[in-house]
């Protein structure tokens, strides 16, 4: 048989597989286009007025914009998530039917030939297959349903239904085109997921039980609430909050004074210790109540109150409700530099990009600041930061350690299923060769979307963290530890010349260094201890939102079960 002959038979198979598939593509179009025969001769009483302008309602999104412009300004988080996520969903999911779908099948659009005029859509000058507003509204509708209850969720989904319908009832596409378009749509929401992770499940995070507190003035006799007017969402809160524990004494900090100085004054004269504001302030009554003993009232009024949410508290009354049934659980906290944390802390690009947008957000908002934030990030001239993590030196662009182990990949998790499991959950993020810094900013943002051998993630109770001269000196520190206790072993401070024991041995003469592995730790110690001397090396850190200065080695540890908190009875 020559080189470019075929056996005949591996001809016959390769045209039998061509043919069936052929055979296939053509079933499947007729079966199409029976279908589409079958809507067309279809009279379904009130549909033919409505669907149509439904259908054009749809057109470039415009349904959904508006649908999520209405879930915005109910004001309620999971409404914003809701609104945010369909929308990201829709720019997901649009391009791909649009840009490459439409035009790697390039199907003609239905024929129109005894189509009834009354319900006949503007026929669009695009592709056929797949139907871009069956892919967006489907992909809207699976977003909402991931954040929203269903009482939301079920109309906008009954909504995107009828949407897809009426692009077949009014001539526009074939049923095939359809649903493909949803097929896409519903795979655009689920990437979402992976591109901004969901929230905690509210009050569903285990925590650990505790006896509950039963002689409680529901009236709030006895508790003492610190009220943060610079981080609260709404003015009104601590009037709110007088007016449903009359008796309780309401302490309001205002802008510019030193919160932890005041929360230390409350819990002198607290039996229960309320804090009102973000994750911020709730930091900082966390570590004044476990200072003191005192049981922890969170009452959510920040922007995010990601530790208030995953105990499900989102509302003052909620909050109060804990507070009268006397529920109260322990938790876990980690702590840093002698600073406890609720959420997470870190070190690297994210305490950057929140110092810039503390400079900007009061001037212009939250939101736009951290936009400016990220982009001054990017521009400037930043480097990994040289460290050593665990006794392994590396370039360090992130390092995040969360309080208990956190869902998802990636170094911008958001969801705890526990609050009591003793660990913290580690992610970093180094710059193994040269990884860019709009690439570090996207895996920060996008929850590590595309990391491998730049990203390490694990659990422990504790991380070691210090500069690579705070190591060498540490290193130095231990050899000069070691040698004096050898040269003790050995005599050390015999002086003269030698002499003889009782034995009839020569004791160690002074200067005399021991050979060998003991000379080799003796060297160098009055050049460590000067070293030791230095000045320690400082790092900018965040803890649940709020940057400082630390200096010298870092630990970040656990403690584990030791702070008290309300939370409501599941």
């Amino acid at each position: 048989m020559g080189l470019h002959e075929v056996p005949v038979g591996t001809n016959h198979c390769m045209w039998n597989a061509i043919t069936e598939r052929t055979s296939i593509r053509k079933r499947l179009g007729t079966l199409d286009k029976r279908l589409f025969k079958a809507v067309a001769d279809a009279h379904l009483p009130g549909f033919d007025h409505v669907l149509p302008r439904l259908s054009r309602a749809a057109d470039n999104s415009l349904l959904w914009a508006v649908v999520a412009g209405g879930l915005a300004l109910t004001g309620r988080r999971r409404m914003r998530r809701a609104a945010t996520r369909g929308l990201l969903a829709i720019s997901l999911a649009s391009p791909v039917v649009n840009l490459l779908g439409k035009q790697a099948f390039a199907r003609t659009r239905p024929s129109i030939v005894d189509f009834p005029l009354a319900r006949l859509g503007k026929i669009p000058s695009s592709h056929s297959f797949p139907s871009g507003h069956s892919a967006s509204a489907v992909a809207f509708a699976t977003a909402v349903a991931m954040e929203a209850p269903a009482r939301v969720a079920v109309p906008v989904a009954v909504t995107a239904g009828a949407v897809c319908f009426s692009r077949v009832y009014t001539g526009v596409h074939y049923p095939g085109d359809v649903l493909a378009g949803m097929a896409l749509g519903l795979t655009a929401a689920v990437v979402t997921k992976r591109l901004w992770p969901g929230q905690t499940v509210i009050g569903e995070a285990r925590v650990a039980a505790t006896a509950p507190l039963i002689d409680l003035d529901p009236d709030g006799e006895g508790v003492v609430a610190v009220v943060n007017e610079a981080a609260g969402r709404d003015p009104g809160t601590a009037a709110a909050v007088a007016k449903v524990l009359p008796k309780a004494e309401v302490v309001e900090v205002q802008p510019g004074e030193d919160l932890m100085r005041r929360l230390r004054e409350a819990a002198g004269r607290a039996r229960v210790l309320a804090v009102a504001g973000g994750d911020g302030t709730m930091n900082c009554g966390a570590q004044v109540a476990i200072e003191h003993g005192l049981p922890l009232l969170p009452i959510p009024a920040g922007t995010f109150d990601h530790f208030a949410r995953t105990l499900g508290l989102e509302t003052i009354q909620e909050a109060v409700a804990a507070y009268r049934a006397g529920h109260v659980v322990s938790v876990d906290v980690g702590e840093v530099a002698g600073k406890v944390f609720l959420n997470t802390a870190s070190l690297g690009i994210y305490p950057l990009v929140v110092d810039r947008r503390e400079d900007w957000e009061k001037r212009i908002g939250k939101w736009p600041a951290l936009v400016l934030a990220m982009a001054d990030v990017l521009m400037h001239d930043r480097r990994p930061e040289e460290l050593v993590v665990d006794g392994v030196r590396r370039r360090v662009w992130l390092l995040f350690a969360g309080n208990c182990a956190y869902e998802s990949r990636g170094v911008a998790p958001t969801r705890r299923n526990r609050l009591e499991d003793g660990v913290l959950d580690v992610r970093l993020l180094t710059a193994a060769s040269r990884l860019p810094r709009l690439r570090a900013m996207a895996s920060t943002i996008l929850g590590g979307v595309g990391l491998s051998r730049h990203y390490f993630q694990w659990r422990a109770d504790t991380v070691h963290v210090s500069s690579p001269d705070q190591a060498t000196r540490e290193a130095n520190e231990r050899r000069a530890g070691l040698a004096h206790r050898a040269r003790r072993a050995l005599g050390g401070a015999a002086t003269g010349r030698p002499e003889r024991g009782a034995g009839g041995r020569a004791k160690a003469r002074e200067g005399v260094r021991p050979a060998g592995v003991l000379r080799d730790l003796a060297a160098g110690p009055a050049g460590a201890a000067e070293e030791s001397k230095g000045p320690k090396d400082a790092v900018r850190l965040a803890r649940d939102g709020e940057t400082f200065t630390a200096t010298g080695p870092l630990v970040f540890s656990k403690r584990p079960r030791s702070l008290l908190v309300f939370r409501p009875i599941e």
